[in-house]
């Protein structure tokens, strides 16, 4: 009996096309550490590979576990890599991160942030990548008073903005699209 129903379960998932392995988990081309994609082989909605992407991401959590990278910062590393692979130009993306709230800690130092959890700063090699991309990483000036982050604290490429709220603002205003969390 239960030979049997192997027989005929597998006879079943061998009829239906498979379709489940169709997309494929891929590194890189700009981020390869950071930013994991998968491949849409035929996107209904087109990428336009002529546009610029001006897009400010909102980020205001962090992960439970200060071990973690912030998937919010790696989103925009997802972001870089998925465009990039699409065809888009590196010149055409224009992603800008505005941090508040408890992502704010991420960027800190790593002395500062393994004084405050006990670990080194999971986020800073990320950073350090968004960086050299010239990607802007901008703080919420309201988040680093009320949450003690002095500008000896932060990460040396932080940007400081009034508030979140400004900053958003700021750049909704240069027509970058908005993606929040």
């Amino acid at each position: 009996m239960r030979f049997r129903f192997l027989l005929v379960f597998t006879l079943l998932l061998c009829s239906f096309p498979n379709t489940s392995f169709a997309q494929e988990k891929i590194s890189g081309p700009l981020l390869k550490e950071f930013g994991e994609t998968y491949t849409v082989p035929q996107p209904d909605i087109p990428v336009d590979t002529t546009a610029t992407y001006r897009v400010v991401f909102d980020i205001a959590k962090s992960p439970e576990n200060p071990a973690k990278l912030n998937p919010y910062f790696n989103t925009v590393a997802r972001f870089l890599n998925m465009n990039t692979s699409a065809g888009v130009a590196q010149d055409h993306l224009k992603p800008v991160l505005v941090v508040h709230g408890s992502a704010a800690f991420g960027l800190l130092t790593n002395q500062y942030y393994k004084e405050k959890f006990g670990i080194d700063n999971p986020n800073l090699k990320l950073l350090e990548q968004l960086h050299a991309l010239n990607i802007p990483i901008v703080l919420c000036g309201q988040t680093a008073g009320s949450r003690g982050i002095t500008s000896e604290k932060r990460w040396q490429h932080t940007q400081m903005a009034l508030s979140a709220m400004n900053a958003l603002v700021y750049y909704q205003n240069l027509n970058y699209a908005l993606i929040s969390f």
